[in-house]
């Protein structure tokens, strides 16, 4: 890449189902770096594969990156000047390519049928289509000119394969890596364009990178041995002067570091490892999301941010904009990064601490529909007050419901076991009391009641841990909730007055 040429970058997804944390990791540290540099980040759908291809997962794929809140310059929907941006809708420029390979003498027809490239598989367990075994299989090296002109005016079924070298060096300089290189005469003549019509991956990613004007490349580590196919297209086509800067991603691993990270891994160890929920449209299969276990937005981009990548320094809470400001492909790890649930949580714990109450409203205005408290039923300006009150203590904003419920309906159950046992008469006359003085309290604020209960009991010589106790179970059902005169204040006069009543019902 030249000192002018502007950044572009690009995440291509195959659409065959739910978003892997892995690919929403390459997706980001991709924008993060266009970000950075002021450059473009573009959504290409890789769709060569129509066996593979799922109904619904482009729109997914979107609606994941919008949820994340990375922002797209040019996709299938918002299409900039290097489009089409799905490669099923660019496949007549593919031939074009492969056969211009065909004529350099870089690549050749290949027309061995499934049946016998398996019986080479047979013969030979470790088979490999290469410079060893070519001229004894069918292809246009083996047969005559005239024969292989014969079977493709007959539209005899065939591929396009690269002719790859068979003892040379390949190398290039990763961005992460370092200089990595490889021998040309370990691996196989890939298949470049199939008997469909369709490019493969090797193809499509080259012409397209090409077409795009992309300039640096993130991608998972496991495409790395697919490197020197893709230098020696850029090479062979005459290209390699615009060919993109690599940066071959780590893996995002098992808890216990033993390889990468999969869907089984999360549902064996009780985790979601896609963004959002996926259903598959085939089996009705769903797929749990980190979107609907609670987890906010900006929580997940972090906790991805700093999976494999830091700053250099002890912080570990990013909004996007400082990701963008302080990312550097410098920072990123070599070795693969341990996925942790636990600090997974953590970070969407600080987050929902640190989120304005405003900010937290709609969701948890959600989760108290979805348990039967009615829109409008409550103001927000108390809802509001709740949330203020209980979010430090909210690990997923569904948590909310646990931690505050007795907000919003009286508690059906009372954990009377712990005040049962050393329950007195005694007890009963000093709460039937308050019931009384509280009914004539003008003002009505955490601070003045707490004064208020704490100075008669002092005024009795009775110990103040032997009734707050009561109290909270009275309010809330049980022995868990923030500050007793918060709950108090926030309950109003006569719910609290019905609540002691009916707390003394119970004990007596």
């Amino acid at each position: 890449m030249n000192s002018q040429q502007k950044v572009r970058v690009r995440f291509a997804p195959s659409p065959t189902g739910g978003l892997h944390l892995g690919g929403v990791r390459t997706a980001l540290f991709n924008y993060l770096f266009a970000r950075h540099h002021g450059g473009d980040f573009i959504l290409r759908i890789e769709d060569t594969d129509q066996t593979r291809f799922v109904p619904g997962a482009e729109e997914y794929i979107l609606e994941c990156l919008a949820w994340c809140g990375i922002k797209i310059d040019e996709s299938p929907v918002n299409e900039g000047n290097f489009g089409p941006y799905r490669q099923s809708e660019r496949k007549p420029s593919y031939r074009a390519y492969a056969e211009e390979l065909v004529k350099k003498g870089h690549a050749f027809y290949a027309f061995d049928s499934t049946e016998e490239l398996e019986e080479q598989r047979k013969l030979f367990p470790n088979f490999k289509y290469n410079f060893e075994n070519r001229l004894s299989l069918r292809n246009s090296l083996s047969l005559s000119e005239e024969e292989t002109q014969k079977l493709l005016a007959e539209n005899h079924p065939h591929t396009i394969r690269i002719k790859m070298p068979d003892n040379e060096s390949v190398y290039f300089d990763d961005l992460i890596r370092g200089r990595v290189s490889f021998e040309t005469s370990l691996l196989d003549d890939k298949v470049l364009l199939k008997a469909d019509g369709m490019p493969t991956y090797h193809l499509a990613v080259v012409v397209d990178d090409k077409a795009m004007e992309i300039s640096h490349v993130f991608r998972g580590e496991e495409w790395l041995p697919s490197s020197p196919i893709h230098i020696l297209l850029w090479t062979y086509f005459g290209w390699k002067e615009q060919m993109p800067q690599w940066a071959h991603l780590p893996l995002i691993l098992k808890p216990d570091g033993n390889g990468k990270l999969s869907k089984r891994d999360g549902d064996r160890l009780g985790f979601p490892v896609y963004a959002m929920n996926w259903q598959d449209p085939k089996t009705g299969d769903l797929t749990k999301g980190f979107r609907e276990l609670g987890f906010l937005p900006e929580a997940f981009v972090n906790m991805l941010g700093v999976l494999g990548w830091n700053d250099g320094t002890e912080q570990e809470i990013f909004s996007m904009e400082e990701l963008i400001a302080k990312f550097s492909v410098e920072r990123i790890h070599k070795a693969g990064a341990k996925f942790d649930f636990e600090k997974a949580k953590w970070f969407n714990h600080e987050w929902i601490k640190n989120t304005a109450d405003e900010d937290l409203l709609p969701q948890i205005k959600a989760v108290l529909t979805e348990n039967s408290v009615n829109d409008g039923q409550f103001s927000d300006e108390y809802v509001l007050q709740i949330i203020s009150l209980v979010k430090e203590r909210l690990t997923f904003v569904e948590d909310f419901w646990e931690q505050a419920n007795f907000f919003f309906t009286a508690p059906k159950d009372f954990d009377v076991s712990a005040i049962k046992p050393k329950w007195t008469a005694e007890k009963t006359q000093f709460f039937n009391e308050v019931i009384a003085e509280f009914s004539g309290l003008a003002e009505w604020n955490a601070s003045g009641l707490e004064s208020h209960f704490k100075n008669k009991i002092n005024g009795a010589g009775l110990k103040i841990g032997e009734f707050m106790m009561p109290l909270r179970i009275m309010l809330v059902g049980g022995k868990f909730g923030p500050d007793v005169f918060q709950i108090v204040e926030k309950l109003g006069k006569q719910e609290v007055i019905s609540r002691i009543q009916y707390g003394l019902d119970l004990l007596n």
